[in-house]
């Protein structure tokens, strides 16, 4: 392992593609500090001081944002932006034929698509931008806090100090797009995922640091003992697959013969990755968020529908909370796993190829063949995401940490996922020099 190390940095070329990447990580990281115009510094961190973990409203965002959204910074809004509008672009491959017939079309197709999720990328950093100064103005950024501070978070509130701060941190999004995009073509690739691994794994040491200043040393190694434990268990996971074993008749083009030999198709247990986590977080936070515009003024009563929604759908702790993220997260990983792999399809090109699943006739039966074992096989993935997301809900009733407990959720998920194709995209570049990989 340490020899393999040893070859990467006496290797220039390698060499060079991670020592940009660390630069660029490093630049995103400064940004990530600096605050947008007419943003009271003082203010924000006093507040930030006070009021230690995101509220729940926007805990998600600040965790992609590595702790850029409540700091108000040029690079508030984070990579949040883009991981929407990719989902959205690939969603909308179902709805929209045009969409669908781009994918399809390859290497061109997919470089539209791409240009579509920048242009949409700019457009919900424009609407982020706004909703996050409208909140900050407001004082609701910070509302579970009594220090008159959190209300005075912006010192200009003419139009031309909105507007500007709206470019700024729509062009924060727009330049951390760019920093990802150089990661990909000049550094060690995956440049947008690197950056969400670098916003997320930036918290974990203040994370496990305020659990050891507020519950002791002792729940402090607890804690670290599980986190390695989450995370050999999530890499099982992450690796294990169903293999369908598929063989190639031989025919003949011309002189030469094409098939006869013998492949598998890799169905992934999580096979939807984080992106149920993101769902079923967001959808849960509608509620709270609807509540929080309709609190009562002084000397009014609260209504008894929003007296409900605080009392069971704020905070992570209660059980209905838990039991409704947990059906939620098991619901959209069926919903995303059949968008995005089509028996039928697969079906369809085996059947063109010549390929064919032993003991299955090929056409129908093979693409209800692939729809069983996919949906037995989505069933523990599920619940496997389920129970991950739960963690940090668990954490924060039992151990008393914030709903960014570091070892759970879609924290673990991306650090683990990230840091295991990284790992790979290193491993294949050592061996196009004919070197061994890191793995073995």
């Amino acid at each position: 392992m340490f020899n393999a190390i040893g070859r990467i940095f006496r290797t220039p070329d390698l060499r060079r593609k991670i020592g940009f990447t660390l630069g660029i990580i490093a630049l995103f990281r400064l940004g990530s500090f600096i605050p947008a115009p007419f943003v009271d510094f003082g203010n924000v961190q006093a507040c930030l001081a006070a009021n230690q973990g995101a509220s729940g409203l926007y805990e998600l965002v600040n965790l992609f944002s590595g702790g850029a959204l409540l700091q108000l910074s040029v690079f508030a809004l984070g990579i949040m932006p883009y991981i929407t509008a990719s989902i959205i672009v690939q969603l909308l491959r179902v709805v929209i034929p045009h969409f669908e017939t781009l994918y399809k079309e390859g290497q061109a197709g997919q470089a539209k698509l791409t240009q579509y999720t920048r242009y949409l990328t700019i457009a919900l950093g424009v609407l982020q931008s706004t909703t996050l100064i409208t909140v900050a103005r407001s004082g609701a950024l910070f509302s579970g806090s009594a220090d008159p501070a959190c209300s005075q978070l912006i010192t200009n509130d003419a139009w031309y100090a909105i507007l500007l701060m709206v470019i700024t941190m729509t062009a924060g999004t727009g330049l951390i797009m760019w920093m990802g995009e150089l990661i990909t073509e000049r550094g060690i690739g995956n440049g947008m995922s690197l950056l969400i691994f670098t916003s997320i794994a930036s918290t974990f040491p203040g994370s496990l640091w305020a659990i050891g200043i507020s519950r002791g040393w002792d729940v402090f190694a607890l804690v670290v003992a599980i986190g390695l434990v989450v995370v050999v268990a999530v890499v099982f996971v992450e690796q294990s697959q169903r293999r369908i074993p598929v063989q190639y008749a031989k025919r003949m083009v011309g002189r030469r013969t094409y098939g006869g030999n013998n492949t598998y198709i890799p169905i992934k247990v999580n096979m939807a990755g984080v992106v149920p986590v993101i769902f079923a977080s967001s959808l849960l936070y509608l509620p709270a968020l609807i509540a929080q515009f309709n609190q009562p003024k002084a000397g009014e009563e609260i209504q008894p529908w929003v007296a409900w929604i605080t009392n069971y759908l704020t905070k992570g702790d209660h059980p209905l909370y838990m039991l409704l993220y947990f059906l939620l997260i098991v619901g959209f990983t069926y919903f995303y796993v059949a968008i995005t792999f089509n028996p039928d399809e697969v079906s369809e090109n085996m059947k063109k190829y010549g390929g064919f699943i032993p003991g299955i006739r090929a056409g129908r039966p093979t693409a209800e063949y692939l729809d069983y074992v996919l949906t037995r096989i989505t069933a523990p993935g599920s619940m496997y995401l389920g129970l991950i997301a739960l963690l940090p809900l668990i954490a924060f009733a039992l151990v008393g940490a914030n709903q960014n407990f570091p070892f759970g959720g879609a924290s673990i998920l991306i650090i683990v996922g990230v840091g295991l194709e990284t790992v790979k995209q290193i491993d294949a570049q050592l061996q196009q020099r004919h070197y061994e990989g890191l793995l073995r």
